[in-house]
């Protein structure tokens, strides 16, 4: 009787503290759902990724559509400098987002760091959606500067 008494008991803690709330896949939710809901138009949205070592610009994603679309791209800034560089102040808006306005020129663009050709985006205009935007990295490492992954949002 004591045995099943403490088995019980035992169970029940171990149990109790198996449960959790899944809060980073309501996160996504929530962002995925409000991604779902922009409005169409003549723009993109996209989310700087400064890292020290590629010169990428970061990933670019039609409105409405989800992260897992978007493509990792160069800019062109022979039209407008992307805002960083405006600033004179290159990564400074590292995981920034942004409302970018411009096409993709459909040329690639060599990016010797990483061996790989990127899209290139030619920028006319942007201006900040969020300053601090939910997080779309597979890797949370892949929002640090110095580390050299450059998977694809999910």
């Amino acid at each position: 009787m004591k045995f099943r008494f403490f088995a019980a008991v035992f169970c029940g803690l171990f149990l109790a503290g198996c449960t959790s709330t899944n809060s980073g896949g309501a996160a996504r939710a929530a962002m995925n759902a409000a991604i779902r809901n922009e409005p169409p138009g003549n723009y993109f949205v996209g989310r700087r990724m400064y890292k020290q070592d590629y010169k990428v610009w970061g990933w670019v994603r039609e409105p409405g559509r989800l992260w897992n679309s978007s493509r990792l791209v160069m800019l062109n800034e022979q039209r407008m400098l992307a805002p960083d560089r405006s600033r004179n102040a290159i990564g400074s808006d590292h995981n920034t987002e942004y409302k970018l306005f411009g096409s993709f020129s459909g040329e690639t663009v060599y990016e010797p760091a990483s061996d790989r050709f990127y899209p290139e985006f030619v920028l006319t205009g942007s201006e900040v959606l969020s300053l601090s935007p939910p997080d779309i990295y597979q890797v949370k490492r892949q929002n640090d500067p110095s580390v050299r992954i450059l998977q694809p949002p999910r």
